[in-house]
């Protein structure tokens, strides 16, 4: 149900009772408490080559119960949420928190007990689009995907996510607060695969990124509908391009490409608890170091980097991070100068710098730890075609497919399923196997070109992977087309 004037899902998210019985467990003798609860849905709907494949249901719920006291911190999940089954978590966190007491790098508790609501922007209740209908759309988009004997798979897809959230807090003076949050994902997904002898194309609609929050009418925000027979056609379409060039030239990424690029050589890199070292055994470090926030030159002018949940309909959107802090739009990067990192509460008290809201869980059975949540690429003032104008040789770059970056996200090497080939300012061709290279601290600082809010897309990434124990979670990530002038780029043999 939802408020036809706001689009906002308006009834309760958890039973009034799970909020009373965790209060009632949760101790009143500890620095802080608190218990978080998840409680998620989704449904897997795919068509390949005509057929359906098994429908794939997911349910899941539980606890997360968290108590910092004495200078320690523990932990415990459990799927149990009867009464004993909670109070035997608080036990085994409390213990925790004993154990660790004196040895951690920091445990100061959370400095508030928030109180507030999120629920996301919903339109069309994705329940009033039956199951028949669901399906009779995929079917549909794999008949249009399936034009040509080239093309030797191809599939349609929609997964649906319904996660609510429940964090309730409680302090040794009385203190408490609640936070409730709704949350509706949409992930509508197709590609199609070409073949003829030894060269093999794949174009997909937007290589998973076209994702966000709300109803069915995501689909309507990407033109799910509408996009089946462009990408056969240019799957086809691929088979007859030339190779991409290799040289040193401009590029211009669209959107869709820029996600990533964003995601892996921005994103990652200004994670504070990357920095400080926690992720170096597992996932890497960082080339960013503490000593460059308020000075680096992180990229040209034109690079304005926010992060910002509170975007409608952003795949990472919230109201408050997983440890209650409310969110805020923050500048990370201002004119091209690094003004502060990705870390939650827990990292700005441990290195001293500003940080942001993101301390956030894949799912109740995780603690929070550092990760993007909205990260995007303010919009310029050119136009997309300004930008291809201004390009004497150059190729221009859709949908990644493949990526490679080393373990401090410096340097890096891209591929792309789609490219256009650009001179003297017009679009000349397609070419395939696009790809590019470089080195992030000196990438950024080759930006020469930012296109407007015409371009600007909303999009996300839904399965970055961080942390001990692994933690899947999705990212938002919004661009307009952007430029780089002097790269290397390659075309990979086919």
């Amino acid at each position: 149900m939802s408020d036809s004037a706001t689009g906002l899902l308006t009834e309760p998210i958890v039973d009034t009772a799970i909020a009373d019985r965790l209060r009632a467990v949760l101790p009143n003798d500890v620095d802080y408490a608190s218990a978080r609860v998840v409680d998620e849905q989704s449904e897997h709907l795919m068509v390949r080559q005509n057929t359906l494949e098994p429908i794939f249901n997911e349910f899941d719920t539980g606890v997360m119960i968290s108590i910092w006291n004495g200078g320690g911190l523990g932990y415990a999940a459990t799927a149990d949420l009867s009464d004993a089954g909670l109070r035997r978590a608080v036990a085994t966190a409390r213990h925790w928190a004993t154990v660790t007491a004196g040895s951690m790098v920091t445990a100061t508790p959370p400095p508030h007990h928030p109180t507030g609501t999120y629920r996301s922007p919903v339109e069309v209740d994705w329940d009033t689009l039956p199951l028949d209908a669901r399906l009779e759309l995929l079917h549909q988009q794999s008949r249009l995907l399936g034009i040509d004997k080239r093309i030797v798979d191809w599939s349609a897809s929609l997964t649906r996510r319904n996660v609510d959230t429940l964090l309730v807090t409680r302090g040794r003076n009385g203190e408490s607060g609640e936070v409730e949050q709704r949350f509706r994902f949409v992930y509508p997904g197709m590609r199609a695969t070409a073949n003829e002898g030894t060269n093999t194309q794949t174009r997909t609609f937007g290589a998973n990124a076209f994702c966000g929050q709300g109803g069915a009418e995501v689909l309507g925000r990407f033109g799910f509908g509408d996009a089946a027979n462009r990408v056969a056609n240019e799957a086809l379409e691929l088979l007859t391009a030339p190779n991409c060039p290799s040289g040193v030239m401009d590029i211009l990424l669209a959107p869709d490409q820029m996600i990533l690029q964003i995601h892996e050589s921005i994103g990652h890199p200004l994670e504070l608890d990357r920095i400080l070292g926690d992720e170096r055994n597992y996932a890497g470090t960082s080339f960013v170091t503490p000593d460059m926030f308020g000075e680096f030159q992180y990229g040209s002018e034109l690079l304005n980097v926010s992060f910002d949940p509170t975007v409608p309909g952003q795949l990472a959107s919230y109201g408050f991070d997983d440890d209650g802090s409310p969110a805020t739009k923050q500048l990370l990067i201002e004119n091209g100068v690094l003004k502060r990192g990705l870390g939650g509460a827990i990292s700005q008290e441990r290195s001293g710098l500003d940080g942001v809201s993101n301390s956030r869980a894949a799912s109740w059975n995780r603690p929070p730890i550092d990760r993007m949540a909205n990260l995007n690429v303010e919009p310029g003032d050119s136009t997309v075609d300004e930008l291809i104008g201004s390009i004497e040789n150059g190729v221009y770059m859709h949908t990644n497919n493949s990526w490679s970056i080393d373990d401090s996200r410096n340097k890096f090497q891209f591929n792309c399923e789609y490219g256009q080939k650009i001179e003297n300012g017009e679009i000349v061709g397609t070419v395939r196997n696009p790809g590019y290279r470089g080195i992030s601290r000196n990438f950024w600082t080759n930006l020469t070109g930012v296109a407007d809010k015409h371009s600007f897309t909303v999009m996300g990434t839904p399965n970055c992977g961080k942390g001990e124990m692994n933690q899947m979670i999705g990212t938002g990530h919004a661009s307009p087309a952007c430029k780089f002038s002097d790269i290397e780029v390659f075309g990979a043999e086919a």
